[in-house]
């Protein structure tokens, strides 16, 4: 049976607003551009030239734009939630989100692989070349579950893990708060204080871990996806 959680409202709102954002952004783009275009234009432009193109090419970075935008974008705004008052709470910090993004970096990068070098892409992929046969015994295995198990499950964890420990760190500062202040008093006090402005920092650290978050989890992908189109593949 279906439940309908606060977690998934928060994540329908990240994605509300996402959309909202760039059907604004976009919709009626002038060559000399507002604020608003020019923020969405910088936004667009970041995940181009910095992930994209500098990983890809432009050839290739091109190909896989959209979905490495996407991934960013998406991530940012879940991310964000965990910092906006009411909402409280990462819309990545359920292993859900994630996963699904992880196994859409790990079916693109094979994808990419096998668009490159139909017959070759496993084969180059588990069996290093130059070593000697009685080696692969030992290597084959270890390739598969460096790269085809390890990969999407760090990029599900790093990014799940992330995004809880924040979470909690923000709850703990501001319960602390709440019980030295309004539960304790006193000299207590001195203590909520110190803990609401540590919770205040954390708050502005944890902007940051949003950003880079979406920023590794885009870039991881377009490495995979860079090895997965190499000459030797």
């Amino acid at each position: 049976m279906f439940a309908f959680s606060r977690i998934n409202l928060v994540q329908i709102l990240a994605t509300i607003v996402l959309i909202l954002v760039f059907v604004i952004g976009t919709r009626r783009m002038k060559v000399v551009p507002g604020r608003f275009q020019s923020v969405v234009e910088m936004g667009l432009d970041f995940v181009r030239v910095n992930i994209a193109h500098d990983l890809l090419g432009r050839k290739d970075g091109d190909r896989f734009l959209p979905i490495l935008t996407t991934m960013f974008f998406m991530i940012l705004f879940m991310n964000l939630t965990g910092i906006i008052p009411g909402l409280n709470i990462a819309g990545t910090s359920v292993i859900a989100v994630p996963l699904l993004l992880a196994i859409v970096a790990y079916v693109t990068f094979i994808y990419a692989g096998i668009r490159k070098s139909p017959g070759n892409f496993f084969k180059n992929s588990l069996m290093p070349p130059g070593l000697p046969w009685f080696l692969y015994i030992l290597i084959i295995p270890l390739e598969f579950l460096s790269t085809f198990i390890i990969r999407p499950v760090t990029l599900t964890l790093r990014l799940l893990m992330n995004m809880i420990v924040g979470h909690l760190m923000l709850v703990l500062f501001f319960s602390a708060t709440q019980f030295f202040i309004f539960g304790l008093g006193g000299l207590w006090s001195l203590l909520g204080v110190g803990t609401l402005a540590f919770g205040f920092a954390f708050t502005l650290f944890e902007l940051l871990v949003a950003f880079l978050q979406a920023y590794v989890f885009a870039i991881l992908t377009a490495v995979y996806i860079q090895l997965a189109v190499a000459e030797e593949h």
